[in-house]
């Protein structure tokens, strides 16, 4: 008998677990409970977090107010990474706090570069050069 097929992405469980664990952080942030002098000069958005399928490693996508400086946001982050883990572990209920990594979110670069695509000459006068098709309802009752 063959097994069925295995869900590509992550399972409702990761999903809910990760917003929760990215609401704690993004709340640890604001607050400013974390003492460095480089995260206080900036505002941090998170944007996602990702668990792995065992949930004990979290991926937590981070992008500095603006984009810039993100080396030193992610230093300093590492350098608190324990005591985040550990505030997180205090406002999640988990069995096990998972571990916490952290990476720079380039999902804005992604989507830049995608405007800069589908707004390139090229890729217009190909859109250009199609017939515009809109349906009306009276094409609809046909």
């Amino acid at each position: 008998m063959a097994k069925p097929a295995k869900p590509s992405g992550p399972n409702q469980r990761q999903l809910r677990i990760g917003e929760v664990i990215r609401h704690a952080l993004a709340e640890l942030l604001s607050r400013g409970d974390i003492h460095d002098e480089v995260l206080a000069k900036h505002v941090i958005t998170v944007p996602e977090v990702r668990l792995s399928s065992d949930l004990k490693l979290a991926t937590c996508y981070i992008m500095p107010l603006g984009g810039g400086d993100v080396k030193p946001v992610l230093k300093a982050l590492n350098d608190h990474k324990r005591y985040i883990r550990g505030e997180i572990a205090h406002r999640v209920n988990l069995k096990f706090a998972p571990d916490i990594r952290f990476l720079s979110d380039e999902s804005f670069a992604e989507a830049e570069r995608v405007d800069a695509i589908l707004y390139s000459d090229k890729v217009r006068q190909d859109i250009l050069k199609q017939p515009l098709r809109i349906q009306t309802d009276e094409q609809d009752d046909d």
